[in-house]
């Protein structure tokens, strides 16, 4: 019987008349076509988050740029950069453009510190980036061979972590604009048997950033094994970003403090 919906009845996909019976040939050509890639389907794919990723840390590296030549960019990226990590992190469906728009901030933020840092401590941004790389990379190579998995338990203390290290940045925040410490660092200054806690707290730091990364590979792993729509690969890649960067700056300050407050 015909369909009475107009919108059906013009094609013939959606019509019993003239229905020809399917030959052997026919059939066997349908069976042989490959299976339907996630892309096909429009879900999460290993590759499709890479790319994503991979753009998204090409926006970043661009706004770097501007932000290593124009260094004064650096606290307009930083606050611009806050407010769209927010914006990301609270938005129930993931959006490219704010994904790409916060990598563009967090660039001038990163390429502005950078420079200011190069300028006072010659070669410590070349040090980062290769540190950074480094713990990324060994992350990554124990993610994908099984060594480094996220548990419960880890995770509670990461949170607990999270909480402690926001609470003490606030806090030396708040004593650093208010004169209370001259020190470039603040707190983070103050030396135990000889050792700034800057280096104390670093490793701390680097530790969390390790685990976030872990949670971010597993976030990835998670999507593409359970469907997810194709465009929560630019939440996948807005993570990686976010945990990279803090790690990037947390070894660049490390450096600093190594090498002379």
């Amino acid at each position: 019987m015909a369909s009475s919906n107009p919108a059906f009845s013009r094609s013939a996909v959606f019509s019993d008349t003239g229905r020809q019976p399917i030959s052997l040939e026919q059939l066997d050509e349908m069976y042989g076509r490959p299976a339907a890639t996630p892309s096909d389907t429009g879900r999460m794919s290993y590759n499709d988050t890479i790319m994503k990723t991979l753009i998204t840390f090409g926006v970043l590296l661009a706004g770097a740029l501007v932000g290593w030549v124009l260094p004064g960019l650096a606290l307009i990226g930083a606050i611009a950069g806050f407010v769209l990590a927010l914006v990301n992190i609270f938005k129930k469906t993931p959006s490219r453009g704010l994904v790409l728009s916060y990598a563009a901030a967090q660039g001038l933020f990163v390429g502005g510190i950078s420079a200011i840092f190069n300028s006072m401590w010659d070669g410590i941004v070349t040090q980062a980036v290769f540190g950074t790389l480094a713990v990324v990379g060994v992350t990554l190579f124990l993610f994908l061979n099984g060594t480094l998995r996220s548990s419960p338990r880890l995770t509670k203390m990461f949170i607990v972590g999270m909480v402690g290290y926001a609470a003490f940045s606030l806090v030396n925040f708040g004593l650093m604009i208010f004169g209370a410490t001259d020190s470039m660092f603040g707190l983070r200054s103050v030396t135990f048997m000889g050792i700034p806690l800057g280096l104390l707290l670093g490793v701390v730091i680097v530790l969390l950033a390790v685990y976030s990364l872990v949670l971010d590979f597993e976030s990835v792993k998670n999507g593409v094994e359970k469907g997810a729509p194709e465009i929560y690969g630019w939440q996948a890649a807005f993570g990686i970003v976010v945990t990279v960067v803090w790690l990037y700056v947390e070894i660049l300050r490390i450096l600093a403090i190594l090498r002379g407050d």
